[in-house]
């Protein structure tokens, strides 16, 4: 009899730590990486495989993020008829607390609008992004390989594109960064006859982000293709989505405005005194900078 109740006792343990744990597989999925096909990654890239370097690198970062995009956006919106120094002051005073790599998207509110728009499309190349790295850098080669086969991805007054084993794409004026504006269902594919490729590509839109956007990165942001390394503000993105939780870019920690306004008031432990005097220094310049124009704010 007594063997019987135990008997009873562990199935009924077993059945409800069955019930337990299969009432919890949202969650245990939720936190497994995601898994994107060659096919699907072409597909979520096409969109800004075209991009100049140092812009796509700051979307790649920036869409890490998705849950701050929105409200980026429409700031960007808001402030659309702002640029150069003036905007480079309003982000300042208004202390926002962003991830840098999204502030730096705030010159681009057109790009931030396409983000905005389609979030399940921004969260998805995040997520890729944070998961498989190697495999979404892959992607953007294939897609930039197709369009200058077809003719379509070609040097111009705004870009230098150098063809080799990787395709980069630089802004001819580190100063002054093109969106270009492209229909993926015509650049990644054979031209019909007669069709006119050198239109398929607009270049007409760019934004000025010289010396008074540096603190977001521009003018350090670049990618190491060989490596697939992406260097956020001169320092290498390793974002992933293992570390997602806890991950501190260095961009981030030494923004003058951003770092200390963050959790993170620790960001400076640890670093060289060297790092600390440059993120000063780099702070100081900024404001002297402004200091000189006479700017009002």
């Amino acid at each position: 009899m007594r063997n019987l109740m135990q008997s009873k006792a562990v199935v009924f343990t077993s059945l409800l730590l069955i019930l337990i744990i299969g009432g919890m597989p949202r969650r245990a999925s939720a936190q497994a990486p995601p898994s994107y096909t060659p096919a699907q990654l072409d597909q979520l890239v096409s969109r800004i495989a075209l991009y100049p370097d140092p812009l796509m690198a700051q979307v790649l970062a920036a869409a890490t993020y998705p849950d701050q995009i929105p409200d980026a956006a429409q700031w960007a919106d808001q402030h659309h008829y702002l640029t150069g120094d003036d905007l480079s002051h309003a982000i300042t005073e208004d202390h926002l607390t962003w991830d840098a790599s999204v502030q730096a998207l705030l010159p681009f509110p057109s790009v931030l609008e396409m983000m905005a728009s389609d979030m399940n499309w921004t969260s998805e190349l995040g997520n890729a992004f944070l998961a498989q790295h190697d495999d979404v850098m892959d992607a953007v080669q294939r897609m930039r390989k197709k369009a200058r086969k077809y003719g379509y991805l070609q040097s111009n007054a705004q870009v230098a594109v150098v063809p080799g084993p990787y395709i980069t794409i630089m802004p001819v004026n580190p100063a002054f960064v093109v969106v270009p504006v492209y229909n993926p269902m015509v650049v990644f594919a054979a031209p019909a006859p007669g069709f006119v490729v050198g239109g398929a590509i607009g270049w007409g839109f760019g934004v000025s982000v010289g010396f008074a956007f540096q603190p977001w990165g521009w003018g350090t942001t670049r990618i190491v293709w060989a490596s697939h390394g992406v260097f956020i503000a001169g320092a290498l993105w390793g974002r992933t989505w293992a570390n997602r939780a806890t991950y501190v870019h260095h961009y981030a920690a030494f923004h003058p405005w951003t770092g200390p306004r963050g959790p993170e008031h620790h960001q400076l432990i640890g670093r060289s005194e060297a790092e600390r005097r440059a993120a000063k220094e780099g702070h100081a310049r900024v404001e002297e900078h402004h200091a000189e124009r006479g700017d009002r704010h």
